[in-house]
């Protein structure tokens, strides 16, 4: 093996490991995860706007939720944020319940 031929094996050895190194998994929120969120949220809620633990819900939280409630029984909640997975259906129908949830996601890694 010649040093040019070495010098490109060792050069696409690093390129290769840096580059897969970046590549992160995305994590996906497990059941207890799911149910601890909507507990905090409730919970959150429950205390009020006003209180330390609650997140005021932003303009997308609003019109998500107006959607929630116009949906069908059944239907379930789509939703374009990822931190909303898991839902319960009737907390996604408020605002400020939507805000606490993603807030919960997000300090749990999601």
């Amino acid at each position: 093996m010649t040093f040019a031929m070495r010098r490109q094996a060792v050069v696409f050895a690093a390129v290769f490991i840096f580059a897969s190194s970046s590549v992160a998994l995305s994590q996906v929120p497990k059941a207890d995860d799911i149910a601890a969120c909507n507990l905090e949220a409730q919970r959150a809620v429950r205390a009020g706007t006003g209180s330390a633990e609650s997140a005021l819900p932003n303009t997308k939280d609003q019109s998500r939720a107006a959607a929630a409630r116009e949906t069908r029984k059944g239907d379930g909640v789509k939703s374009d944020d990822p931190q909303l997975a898991g839902i319960d259906p009737d907390g996604a129908k408020d605002a400020a319940y939507q805000a606490a949830y993603r807030t919960c996601m997000r300090k749990a890694g999601f």
